[in-house]
């Protein structure tokens, strides 16, 4: 497994690709720039969920009901799940059997890590710590391409506010009429060693990604569209040209604002081509996955196009 960068793109139309739940659920803002942010952790939840419930992988971090059929595990309660066998002789036997079985079933571990807090008893004796994975997988926080602007929408419910009563519940909620969002990751097949991740798993994740995206039917996420994914694969060990989604922009004729569909954008890479060319000897392929509605033309060229000519081996990605 070689060093790999990641970058994605995606949209999402009149919904909110990110609740800050400590401000009204809002979209999360830039104030000083007015970039919509989108965390990492909801990437990595977008990619968790559909490992899940489309790919059938095992997931560790997530909701499940606790055993006492009230409320939800805690984190020590889920590592035991996977914790069989209860007589061991050192806590560091306990820790690497925990270990060895959470990473041998949980695909997200493996992409991701985990701190995995252990609470057994050894010989009677209560023993608490924890085990830290560092994931291969990482990504930066996403950033729209472009200032946005919350919306604040009211509605009515559709219950009364009481029983037997005739005025209705209100509803509010804030939502961005476009935003598209780029992020940036990285692939450290140091740390995959650690986690065992494989090749397999990598493609997973791409397809968690792009899929995950485009499933995410919810009231709040419904309208979200992957544009554009690109893996970038180095032949050199521990090389990377780092900051890929700040080497990109958008071209358009309208206020950043009043920017509405993917129609009224064109994407501006020529920061990204000069890196590419510079560092082409080191990259063995770039992968790619591009809806086709998305404007990357230059001089009659799409981004892959353009790619292909400066001599780089280009893949698409099979989702």
């Amino acid at each position: 497994m070689n060093r790999s960068e990641i970058l994605f793109l995606y949209d999402i139309m009149d919904a909110n690709p990110n609740g800050d739940p400590l401000d009204e659920n809002k979209p999360r803002l830039d104030e000083e720039t007015e970039i919509n942010i989108v965390t990492d952790v909801r990437l990595k939840r977008t990619i968790r969920d559909y490992l899940n419930e489309f790919e059938d992988e095992e997931i560790f971090v997530r909701e499940k009901q606790s055993s006492t059929g009230e409320g939800l595990q805690d984190a020590k309660t889920r590592a035991l799940d996977y914790l069989k066998e209860e007589n061991f002789e050192t806590f560091d036997e306990a820790k690497e059997a925990l270990k060895n079985q959470i990473l041998e079933t949980c695909i997200d571990v493996r992409l991701f890590g985990a701190t995995i807090p252990l609470d057994v008893k050894i010989k009677s004796k209560k023993k608490t710590g924890s085990i830290t994975l560092t994931g291969p997988v990482q990504f930066r926080m996403g950033r729209s391409l472009h200032k946005v602007e919350i919306e604040h929408i009211r509605g009515t419910g559709a219950f009364a506010s009481t029983d037997g009563k005739t005025q209705k519940t209100f509803r509010e909620e804030y939502i961005l009429p476009y935003s598209l969002i780029a992020f940036y990751g990285a692939i450290n097949e140091n740390a995959a060693k650690t986690t065992d991740m494989t090749d397999d798993d990598v493609e997973k994740l791409l397809k968690g990604i792009w899929n995950g995206t485009k499933n995410l039917i919810t009231r709040s996420k419904f309208g979200q569209t992957p544009r554009l994914l690109l893996q970038i694969e180095y032949s050199e060990n521990n090389f990377f040209i780092g900051d890929l989604n700040n080497k990109i922009s958008l071209k358009h004729t309208i206020d950043d604002k009043k920017i509405r569909n993917i129609n009224q954008v064109k994407l501006e890479y020529n920061k990204l081509k000069e890196n590419l060319s510079k560092n082409k000897e080191k990259i063995n392929k770039i992968r790619y996955k591009i809806d086709e509605n998305f404007d990357t033309t230059e001089e009659s060229q799409n981004i892959i196009e353009v790619i292909k000519s400066l001599g780089i081996q280009t893949e698409e990605i099979i989702i």
